[in-house]
């Protein structure tokens, strides 16, 4: 706002340089005024020796006639300076008049910033951005970020009724009110909420962002291990936790969608448990972590169109019901590849951003404009050895670097269970044995996680999951139990698995002279229990390797079904399904995973044709003594 250059009622020159002009807050005090500030004010009354003007509702003053420049009436709207605030109270006001002004807003008590103990019970403001609006049975609550933090504030209306509906997601507002404690966090009472104007709006926008760049940096930190493999994915990550510390204080949820094997949960709980953390300081609502953060494990090394349909309606009725955001989806240890992209594409159609950091043989063409971010050593010319969870678990020291010490065994326990041969792994081991793990101990929580994934299904299993991994757990007694329990009962019932089954395997030799062993798990394997299909095929290939010490392909298949492990033979099975899809019409053909081991799906009818032409490609492949197996296979 401003006025005209030029001179004042009296014929005198006024102030032509610009300045600010504050507007009081109808309920602000005189504690909230300072001598030489000027304020916008409305006439009250007029004497024979000046005007009485109120600038808010609390603060009302005289301007003397000797102090003013114009003459007015009760109504009239004018610009004074504090003069003075006397002993008894009194208030003396100077009219002063200005060629340009911003007018800037003011809210009542004391701005909310620092420690909120100090002010609980006190009238303050809050400038800030509005990134939820939740209706509850009783208040509105805006949460509202400011500087680097996140205040809930209470707007009361009638019960269950929306309070300043003119308020939307987003705005940037100021927020007076009084600042009460609850059981463990403290919000703001509401008087009044208030949109910024356009001029207030850029000043408060510029120091938002600026609070918020300097809360996302990433802390600079070194790698747990030197690996220059690892070392070209470095900056990537780093762009992966500043984009999830941005998504937490925008009030976007954020929902992570991980493999449900050892790798997965490796990726997926360090970075949990970092989160839960950082949403926990920057959020006053301690409610905050359960409701912006979610783990979700999928059974498929792929997002299944069943899992997209669940998760997105879950987030239209929270955005409906809680005035949440569309959350951000964070795909670990899978996400890479074409069968992800009718998925994506599901979302693509809500605005959902997608991140992903995997480590199976990527479609990078297939899945490129669906998704924001996309880590995969694959894209670097490195291979699987780098595991989901060792990129994850430098992510997580990115955004909360005090977690480290509890994170030294998770990248040891992610190489063993995805069965990584790489350069790095003697140093992973050896960060682990710092801490009290011993190789065989590690491979232990590998197929304790593995047992308790297959029988909680969709459940995150969090504490029990926690435990078992022995992140964020406050009881290493507990961790060592728990595990040997979970151990004990998966090697019984692998036993139980192989003394039926491996009697029902059948070997032959290949031109290439790897020897192939394939078993029906569907009708000679014990069904819906432990260990699966894959891991069952798993189990059989690592015996049939162990006792003959050749180059070794083994395949589990059921009526629509194949699970292929590898050891000792160059194979390729992303591309041997793309092959398959053409060479085989009618087949019905999909799957993937990583170069030596995989899964495929077809229809029944075509079983025989697809695995004939499978076992062909097999025969054809290259021997190489020092290519080792790779992965648990996808189940």
């Amino acid at each position: 706002m401003s006025t005209p250059n030029g001179t004042g009622d009296d014929g005198t020159d006024f102030d032509s340089s610009t300045t600010i002009v504050f507007d009081l807050d109808s309920q602000c005090t005189i504690d909230d005024i300072e001598e030489g500030s000027r304020y916008h004010a409305t006439v009250n009354g007029v004497v024979e020796y000046g005007i009485f003007v109120d600038a808010s509702e609390n603060v009302s003053g005289l301007v003397h006639s000797s102090n003013l420049v114009g003459s007015y009436d009760v109504g009239d709207e004018l610009i004074v300076e504090l003069d003075d605030v006397r002993e008894d109270g009194d208030v003396s006001f100077v009219e002063v008049q200005v060629a340009e002004y911003e007018t800037r807003q003011v809210g009542p008590g004391t701005e909310a910033a620092g420690d909120l103990d100090e002010l609980v019970g006190e009238q303050v403001f809050v400038e800030g951005q509005v990134v939820q609006i939740k209706q509850t049975g009783g208040p509105t609550i805006f949460q509202v970020r400011t500087g680097n933090r996140v205040i809930p504030c209470a707007a009361f209306e009638e019960a269950g009724i929306r309070a300043f509906p003119e308020i939307e997601l987003d705005d940037t507002v100021r927020v007076s009110g009084t600042l009460e404690s609850r059981e463990s966090y403290r919000q703001l009472e509401v008087d009044q909420i208030t949109a910024l104007s356009d001029e207030e709006r850029v000043e408060a926008d510029t120091e938002l962002a600026a609070s918020k760049a300097e809360t996302t940096e990433i802390p600079d930190i070194e790698p747990l291990v030197e690996w220059p493999a690892f070392e070209k994915l470095w900056d990537d990550l780093e762009a992966v936790a500043q984009r999830l510390r941005e998504t937490v204080l925008s009030g976007r949820p954020i929902r992570i969608r991980h493999h449900a094997d050892g790798d997965g949960l490796c990726a997926s709980v360090p970075l949990q448990y970092a989160l839960e953390r950082f949403i926990s300081e920057t959020w006053e609502d301690p409610e905050a972590p359960r409701h912006l953060l979610k783990r979700l494990p999928s059974k498929a090394p792929f997002y299944e169109l069943e899992d997209v349909t669940r998760d997105l309606n879950f987030a239209l009725e929270n955005q409906t019901r809680h005035g949440q955001k569309l959350p951000l989806f964070l795909m670990l240890d899978n996400g890479s590849t074409e069968e992800d992209t009718p998925a994506y594409r599901n979302l693509a159609h809500y605005d959902v951003p997608i991140l992903v950091v995997d480590h199976h043989h990527p479609d990078p063409e297939a899945v490129e404009g669906l998704v924001e971010q996309h880590v995969n050593p694959y894209l670097y010319d490195e291979d699987y050895r780098i595991t989901t969870g060792m990129m994850c678990v430098e992510v997580a020291r990115m955004i909360d670097p005090e977690i480290t010490e509890e994170l030294h065994h998770v990248p040891a326990v992610a190489g063993i269970s995805d069965r990584s041969e790489s350069e790095a792994m003697d140093d992973y081991l050896a960060l682990a044995e710092g801490k009290g793990y011993e190789k065989v101990r590690l491979r232990d929580i590998g197929e304790a996680l593995d047992y308790a994934t297959y029988w909680l299904k969709y459940n995150d299993g969090r504490e029990f999951v926690n435990d078992l991994l022995n992140v964020n757990c406050d009881d290493r007694d507990r961790h060592e139990r728990v595990v040997d329990l979970l151990t004990e009962r998966a090697k019984r019932d692998v036993d139980h698995q192989l003394e039926a089954a491996m009697q029902h395997v059948t070997e032959e030799s290949l031109d290439n002279g790897a020897r192939l062993f394939r078993i029906d798990v569907e009708r000679h394997a014990r069904r819906f229990t432990y260990p699966a299909p894959g891991k069952t095929t798993g189990k059989i290939h690592d015996k049939k390797v162990e006792e003959t010490g050749d180059p070794v392909i083994t395949i589990g298949f059921g009526p629509d079904f194949a699970v292929l492990r590898s050891d000792g033979v160059r194979l390729d099975i992303p591309q041997m399904v793309a092959e398959l899809k053409e060479e085989v019409p009618g087949g019905g053909v999909s799957g993937g995973g990583h170069l030596v081991v995989g899964s495929i799906k077809f229809v029944k009818g075509m079983r025989e044709e697809v695995i004939d032409v499978l076992v062909d490609k097999m025969a054809d492949a290259a021997i190489d003594e020092e290519l080792g197996s790779s992965a648990v296979i996808p189940e």
